[in-house]
């Protein structure tokens, strides 16, 4: 699960909301959002309930600014091994910006190795138009370094930008190391994984090929946050591909 889903409840209690994700059979997440908790607080609270973080996002200025140490450190506290910049300012969607970015990202990887650590991306719609002649995200794809970068899929937004996630899985074996598996209903807006128009079973019959190895569901704008998490575990845990 990512732990966006839960904002709401996780703002009133914490480690309840942990605790009824792993009730539901939920084993890893990412966080995104402290909600005034330290990194070693939400670890000891993952410890308690029996899950694990996997990454944590962090703001490309954090990423690319004198954060980045402090930032790094408490991803390793956390236990994760993935530090994920969610998106890209906006004065970057260029290709020029994009490729500010790609260097900002190798030189965070360098910093992030050392301590066991990789930089994703984590992609918006957005991040796939044409610029200048230039797809943006291919941008990124090209100028990272494979050993250092790598980049959380969000396989709604991918498909609303255009992108088809299996291909990308194909072209670009092994960039792939984390998807967000979110949903879209028939009229564009999201929806609980398993009850939209995504072709699932396609995308996840060469996710391998491209390195996925942490599905997070993801839903930005739940009803319920616990209904959606509780729905998507369901449809996943019984998907067959």
């Amino acid at each position: 699960m990512h732990l966006y889903t839960m904002r709401t409840p996780l703002a009133k209690d914490f480690k309840g909301t942990l605790a009824r994700l792993a009730e539901m059979g939920y084993a890893t997440v990412g966080v995104s959002g402290r909600h005034g908790n330290g990194a070693a607080d939400i670890r000891r609270m993952l410890d308690e309930t029996r899950l694990r973080a996997v990454l944590e996002h962090v703001a490309y200025t954090v990423v690319s600014g004198s954060g980045l140490a402090q930032a790094v450190d408490d991803v390793v506290t956390l236990g994760g091994k993935w530090i994920v910049v969610p998106s890209l300012p906006g004065s970057l969607h260029s290709p020029a910006g994009f490729r500010e970015a790609a260097r900002q990202f190798n030189r965070a990887g360098l910093v992030a190795r050392e301590k066991g650590l990789k930089v994703l991306f984590h992609n918006h719609g957005s991040d796939h138009v044409v610029s200048g002649g230039e797809n943006l995200y291919d941008i990124l794809l090209a100028e990272t370094d494979p050993e250092l970068v790598g980049f959380e899929l969000d396989v709604y937004w991918a498909a609303k930008g255009g992108a088809d996630p299996a291909r990308l899985f194909v072209e670009h074996p092994r960039r792939f190391p984390a998807l967000h598996v979110k949903d879209m209903a028939p009229n564009g807006d999201f929806a609980d994984v398993g009850s939209g128009v995504l072709d699932f079973p396609a995308m996840f019959d060469v996710a391998r090929r491209g390195g996925v190895k942490q599905w997070l569901v993801e839903h930005d704008a739940p009803a319920d946050p616990f209904a959606t998490a509780l729905n998507s575990y369901r449809y996943l845990s019984r998907l067959r591909y």
